[in-house]
């Protein structure tokens, strides 16, 4: 399809409604219209398994689906048939019901480095209980977070750490510090700074690169030295790296490690796990202050429990991890075999773990640009491909990925000729797609 005829007047006039009705157009703000080429914010009407079809009839092939959520594909046969079991059975009830049990023994049996577990709704619920538990563990106020990592939580402790920290209280941003990844020195030199302050170090475990080696057992020891809880925030990593999250590839035990996205392929589920001396003081088996670690009024509705525990089981027994890491290899040689042919491989740069893969967008200097990324979003999906980034789910197919090749190529060879230009403007048909963390609409 010509990019100059790909429109999307029925999503158009949708993200109208979506911006009268919902702030910012959207429930998440990586999935802002903001985040797309002006006019080319596709509204999706349904998905399954690596496809997705938005209200104007295009089909696309679909990457970092549900912000990664969605590893399985949509729709997938033995999650939803999971669901459907207790969709009958009720929800919610005034006391727990026993999937509470076997979701715990299922996941704790699936990431045996974790004692106990406690499940909630969304990523910030379970990290910020993390936070909340170190501090009242430790009787220290501040929380030490990887500069390097883009998001923790909705909360005030994080929020206020970025451009978007209207609302939140100067006392509160002068609780969290931060340290650098991958520096044990520098991390080293902040806790002695605040010698006997710092009540946990949360990080994501690994991102777009590999820890250095000794790495994160460095921080580990750093940890124990220095008494404060070591957390890991596995969103991300949290099955895309093993079953058992980047805790179990790496072989470093955090204190603490939170859980969310593929846990519940696309369902509503989350978790706090870790040492059982730390979860039990947000239980009622000790005998000291009660800490409110987290009490959700749904964080264990049995449908979304019942697609964790099937996407666990799938996991184990379809060796999920093993393909999105195949999958991406494929991905990865193909973007980079295309943009190098075309005379952008210096450009177009693919990064990550196979299974996480993302790609940055260089201008004529190689600096991040938006205005690049602004052309090459359009190019995609002008040839039916939504990819946000290059985060695969298992449910793509060969054929899915020699497709998306195909429409890079294509999109790499109009960056070429926007490079020769020294100025991608004359591509982008409107402004520029924009980060989402910025200080003013």
């Amino acid at each position: 399809m010509d990019t100059e005829e790909f429109l999307l007047p029925r999503s158009r006039m949708a993200n109208e409604r979506l911006h009268a009705l919902i702030p910012g157009g959207a429930h998440t703000y990586a999935k802002g219209d903001d985040q797309y080429p002006e006019n080319l914010a596709p509204v999706i009407s349904h998905g399954h398994g690596a496809h997705v079809w938005d209200i104007d009839g295009n089909r696309y092939v679909e990457y970092g689906s549900g912000l990664r959520s969605v590893s399985l594909g949509h729709a997938h046969p033995r999650v939803i048939e999971a669901v459907r079991r207790e969709l009958d059975r009720g929800s919610n009830f005034v006391r727990p019901s026993i999937l509470e049990v076997e979701a715990a023994e299922r996941f704790l049996a699936t990431v045996p480095t974790a004692e106990m577990v406690k499940f909630a709704k969304n990523g910030s619920d379970a990290t910020t209980a993390a936070v909340r538990l170190a501090r009242a563990a430790t009787g220290r106020p501040r929380v030490a977070i990887c500069a390097d990592h883009p998001f923790f939580s909705v909360d005030d402790w994080f929020i206020g750490t970025t451009p978007m920290s209207a609302g939140v209280p100067a006392a509160t941003n002068e609780l969290t510090v931060a340290f650098p990844y991958g520096d044990l020195a520098a991390t080293e030199e902040l806790l002695t700074r605040y010698q006997d302050e710092v009540a946990c170090l949360l990080l994501e475990p690994a991102t777009h690169t590999e820890p250095p080696p000794g790495y994160l057992s460095g921080l580990r020891e750093l940890a124990d030295r220095h008494g404060c809880v070591l957390i890991f925030d596995e969103m991300i990593t949290g099955f895309r790296w093993s079953e058992a999250g980047a805790q179990g590839l790496y072989g470093v035990v955090p204190d603490l490690s939170t859980f969310g996205k593929a846990l519940g392929n696309g369902f509503a589920v989350s978790a706090l796990a870790g040492r059982r001396d730390l979860m039990e003081l947000g239980g009622l088996r000790h005998s000291g202050d009660r800490v409110f670690l987290l009490s959700t009024t749904h964080g264990a509705e049995t449908h979304s429990l019942a697609a964790a525990m099937a996407v666990l089981t799938t996991y184990v027994e379809e060796g999920v991890t093993a393909r999105l890491h195949t999958l991406g290899e494929r991905l990865a040689a193909g973007v980079r075999d295309a943009a190098a042919a075309m005379g952008v491989g210096d450009h177009i740069v693919v990064r990550g773990r196979a299974s996480n893969l993302v790609f940055a967008t260089l201008d004529e200097n190689r600096q991040p640009s938006q205005g690049y990324r602004t052309l090459f979003l359009r190019r995609l999906l002008a040839g039916g491909v939504l990819a946000p980034s290059f985060v695969v789910s298992s449910a793509l197919s060969d054929a899915d990925i020699d497709r998306t090749v195909d429409v890079v190529a294509q999109a790499c060879a109009v960056y070429r000729k926007a490079l020769d230009a020294a100025d991608p403007t004359p591509w982008l048909a409107g402004r520029p797609v924009k980060p989402v963390f910025r200080r003013l609409a």
